[in-house]
């Protein structure tokens, strides 16, 4: 009895860490009778006090969903829709009308979200009698993958991955099916997450368009907005808010280009709400050995953590690239190959001593290179750490002028026949902030004579907003691309490669090799979409550093087109191989955070808000990577831990054991209470060793 009362008071906890109240007679009621005469631990009712869930409590020591049966008949009787088992360690939720067993979830779920999800019980439908509306997702595959994800909700089973390929309408597609689900009874609150703000922002274009009847909004700072329907975010921006909900605050969960560095790091984020999980990607998820094989190591962990989060086997719904193709959806492409004699250089080029301009090297890289270049002063360098170690001008020069001649003049290949590639906008993938620059005033003083005045950019760069390069104007840049005449050229570090769209890009200028596979499909996805307008009927691939090559995209592989190849000499076989900076890793002194205003906009990073969403960011981290490893009791006191220091961000530098003796932590037992959810002081004392490494530590675990 004494264990059971123990786990009732963590149960009280869990329960108020949501929202619930105790005390006004109405919303939880304790020891509730019913008509057989037995008693229910707990009853939760709405704001008028009308029964919604039954709580079955039990002792730490027994699985909780030992008391299945139990809390059954007391639903039942009761007639709630929902059914809680609970230890104080483990929370289970059960819709035991529609759900063969329970199943475990991160919280209980607050009251307005119970009445929520009874509100939505009271009118569901059959999901599969509700039409599909093709208005918004009209073409065939799309209502087929509709289907096919509405079957698996209907069987009951709780995620499913689409992989449609890159301009095939993934996101129309998802608010189709939005809405069926909405009109169903099934869901009345979904997330939508993407990894970058650019995404976000178009995403919620997309919903206003498509989903004018449903409230959507892009939450890009503060708090999760009750009255919409649709949140759209990214991780980002919900890492510090996500713990004050209750699991059942979103019954859908749609994950946009569901890279692994959003659900790897961040799966306790995604693992928090209950909804329904939905993965979007244009990357083949097929875990086949033959398949894997093929893939870098990266790759090979992407497409097994993807299908393990989504608890597939297969993707639920695929339509690859080359069946849009030959439906008529997409465009086909041309590869343009065109090696300088360095990048041809496949085994290494040579670079005498004399080559390099030393006078404006530091005293460690002139060392480090008087080491390379030995006795004879040559040194050996491998192509693929150009514009990263080593540049070259003249290559840089040589790829402009190599573009701008054969979009002018064509190519006459060996069989005799002048091709010629199709006017547009272009996208150059470019290495560095550094290199971008250059190949966007290179492809600019190029195109001179294309200009309507000379201080309009022909050409422009971007670099990520995930980095610290990041250009600053990068949304107004983009815009102007999609939107306006000029720039006709974008130089893209790592911001163009996903889920941009741009139907009149008819160019991809590779200037920057990849060895990974889905980066690359993901890069060559860019210019798939028809744009009718301008009687687009194919895009080139413009290959100046070997890539296509690597990934074995030719003429009958893959999804490839026509390929065009500049014939090119043998490079001489050079002695040995010295492979310069193909493992890099971050400078600590570059490191920092990038704070944004409500419109998305960088700002300076300074002031106690700055310091406090640096350090809860840093807070986040470390709780991601412990996830599966706390009890609610341990994960709800670090919770407060981490609110303590974000709100005394400023004059804190680390928090220690005594600070529990103070409110609020007194407030619920104190260091006593501390001591005992960890099992004694010496373990209390080393997580908070550990955690104050992360947090307050540039270096430190999780820190970065």
């Amino acid at each position: 009895m004494a264990n059971e009362a123990f786990s009732r008071v963590q149960v009280d906890a869990l329960l108020k860490d949501v929202g619930w109240s105790l005390t006004d007679g109405r919303s939880v009621r304790f020891e509730v009778p019913c008509p057989d005469r037995s008693k229910a631990d707990y009853v939760l009712g709405d704001r008028n006090g009308r029964a919604l869930a039954v709580v079955e409590a039990k002792r730490a020591a027994i699985s909780p969903v030992e008391a299945e049966g139990q809390a059954l008949a007391y639903a039942k009787q009761l007639g709630t829709p929902f059914v809680f088992l609970t230890n104080g360690e483990e929370v289970w939720f059960w819709e035991h009308a529609r759900e063969a067993h329970p199943r475990q979830v991160r919280t209980f779920f607050s009251q307005l979200d119970l009445e929520r999800r009874a509100a939505s019980y009271a009118v569901r439908r059959d999901l599969l009698s509700v039409p599909v509306d093709h208005r918004i997702a009209g073409r065939e595959y799309q209502s087929a993958c509709i289907e096919a994800v509405s079957r698996e909700i209907a069987q009951g089973r709780r995620s499913a991955l689409i992989e449609m390929a890159t301009g095939t309408g993934k996101t129309r597609t998802a608010a189709a099916l939005i809405k069926r689900l909405f009109e169903a009874g099934l869901a009345s609150r979904v997330l939508f997450l993407v990894d970058r703000k650019t995404l976000a922002k178009q995403t919620a274009e997309a919903f206003e368009e498509a989903l004018p009847e449903y409230a959507s909004y892009w939450m890009r700072a503060g708090r999760f907005r009750d009255e919409k329907q649709i949140t759209i975010t990214t991780l980002q921006s919900m890492i510090n808010i996500y713990r004050d909900y209750s699991s059942g605050y979103f019954d859908l969960v749609i994950t946009d280009e569901c890279h692994r560095s959003i659900y790897g790091k961040w799966s306790g984020v995604l693992k928090h709400f209950d909804g329904f999980q939905v993965g979007l990607t244009a990357t083949p998820c097929v875990a086949s050995d033959e398949t894997l094989a093929r893939l870098e190591d990266e790759d090979q962990a992407f497409v097994r953590d993807t299908l393990r989060f989504f608890n597939v086997e297969k993707p639920t719904y695929r339509y690859t690239m080359k069946e849009a193709i030959a439906d008529g959806y997409l465009v086909p492409y041309h590869v343009y190959k065109a090696k300088t004699v360095k990048t041809a250089a496949e085994d290494g080029f040579p670079v005498k001593r004399d080559e390099i301009d030393w006078s404006g090297l530091d005293a460690e890289t002139k060392a480090e290179l008087e080491q390379a270049f030995g006795e004879d002063g040559t040194l050996l360098v491998d192509p693929n750490a150009l514009e990263r170690k080593f540049t070259i001008p003249e290559r840089n020069r040589a790829i402009v002028r190599e573009f701008r001649k054969v979009l002018d003049e064509g190519y006459l290949g060996p069989d005799g026949v002048m091709r010629r590639p199709q006017i547009g906008k272009t996208i150059v993938f470019a290495v560095s902030k550094r290199h971008a620059e250059t190949l966007a005033r290179m492809f600019d003083d190029a195109f001179a004579d294309q200009k309507p005045s000379p201080e309009t950019r022909y050409a422009d760069f971007v670099v990520s907003d995930l980095s610290e390069d990041e250009t600053g104007d990068a949304d107004d840049k983009i815009k102007r691309f999609k939107d306006e005449a000029f720039p006709k050229i974008l130089v893209s570090v790592n911001m163009l490669d996903t889920g941009f769209d741009c139907p009149e890009v008819t160019h991809l200028v590779m200037a920057r090799f990849t060895k990974s596979t889905i980066l690359y499909q993901q890069m060559r996805g860019r210019g798939t979409r028809r744009a009718d307008h301008i009687r687009k009927d194919k895009f080139t691939i413009w290959d100046f550093v070997g890539v296509t090559d690597f990934h074995m995209d030719d003429e009958g592989e893959h999804e490839g087109g026509l390929v065009i190849a500049r014939p090119r000499k043998e490079p001489p076989k050079p002695r040995a191989l010295l492979v310069l900076d193909i493992h890099d890793w971050i400078d600590p002194a570059t490191r920092g955070w990038v704070a944004m205003d409500p419109d998305g906009n960088p700002v300076p990073i300074d002031g106690p808000e700055a310091r406090a969403k640096e350090l809860g960011e840093r807070f986040e981290y470390w709780m991601a990577e412990h996830e599966g490893d706390l009890s609610p009791s341990q994960e709800r006191l670090l919770k407060q831990i981490g609110e303590q220091i974000k709100v005394n961000a400023t004059q804190i530098s680390g928090f220690g054991m005594e600070r529990l003796v103070h409110p609020p932590f007194s407030l619920r037992g104190g260091l006593a209470a501390a001591v005992e959810a960890f099992g004694g002081e010496e373990k209390l004392a080393g997580t908070l060793e550990h955690l104050n490494k992360a947090v307050f530590q540039s270096g430190g675990d999780g820190a970065h």
